[in-house]
């Protein structure tokens, strides 16, 4: 069944900053446009002079391209505001955002084998470990590109959103940690596409909880995730493009029905993908 309108805004939720753009220069000033989706779980695309460095909140965090594109993220548990500056050759431009507010749900996933939500056998705690260990060296990627600069598009052709991101995850009755994907509910076997371009930096089977697991790195630290697949169709190192086959849908790993959960982290901020979708990074600087 294809998407319908309420299934994708449901997905993409509330709070869109759309086309708002912020314009600073003179003699000692860059210029700097800013746009997205300003509240938790949310984002900044950038555009300011080439290989300016950014900060947020005091901080270096990144660098733009060689376009001047770059992008930020706002966790799920962000404060009220951030304070971006770009500086570039004795020059710099300052903003601060207001980051509002989101009221996220809460949901009950019920009937999960016991050893995906409290294990306990040593074994099965070393193998978790280790899969730990692999997910943080592919989360470390900071591939200098600006993939995100068109947004994205969804992974699926067809699906119903069975569990909005962010939402606070009851596992077999026992409080978890907040679920920081977004369930897309398909039929077993349905084809998952590269949502915009990007590199492979991790491609396995078999995780514990993610079952078959692909990341993508669309640039600067920020990192797309496609859990329980069925089926792998890429290699590691892999470059793919929008619309590219990436797997199938499954439900390997920790999942009690068929369905991709679609994740998304900027360097330790974990964002909501769906806000990116029909996003497109500031194309010009007045």
């Amino acid at each position: 069944m294809r998407a319908t309108r309420r299934a994708l805004l449901a997905g993409a939720g509330a709070g869109l900053v759309a086309g708002r753009q912020a314009f600073a220069r003179g003699g000692d000033t860059l210029a700097l446009a800013l746009n997205g989706a300003w509240r938790q779980g949310g984002y900044a695309f950038g555009r300011t002079a080439p290989g300016a460095l950014i900060f947020v909140d005091g901080e270096a965090l990144t660098t733009a391209s060689a376009a001047g594109l770059f992008v930020i993220g706002f966790d799920r548990d962000a404060g009220a505001s951030a304070r971006i500056e770009a500086r570039a050759g004795g020059r710099s431009a300052r903003r601060t955002l207001d980051i509002a507010p989101f009221a996220f749900p809460s949901t009950r996933v019920d009937g999960l084998p016991p050893a995906t939500v409290e294990p306990s056998d040593p074994a099965l705690l070393d193998r978790i470990q280790r899969e730990l260990a692999l997910k943080t060296e592919a989360f470390a990627s900071r591939i200098d590109a600006d993939d995100f600069r068109d947004g994205f598009i969804w992974p699926l052709d067809a699906y119903r959103v069975s569990s909005a991101w962010g939402a606070q995850r009851i596992l077999n009755g026992t409080p978890a940690r907040p679920h920081y994907g977004v369930d897309l509910a398909a039929p077993q076997g349905s084809v998952i596409r590269a949502p915009a371009d990007g590199r492979i930096v991790f491609v396995r089977p078999d995780m514990h909880f993610e079952g078959g697991l692909t990341l993508i790195d669309h640039g600067q630290g920020l990192i797309t995730g496609y859990l329980h697949q069925s089926r792998l169709d890429v290699e590691l190192g892999r470059r793919v493009r929008r619309g590219d086959p990436l797997g199938r849908v499954g439900m390997t790993g920790r999942a009690t029905g068929p369905h991709l959960c679609w994740r998304m982290k900027w360097r330790d901020r974990n964002l909501d993908p769906s806000l990116m979708v029909g996003a497109q990074a500031p194309n010009a600087l007045a």
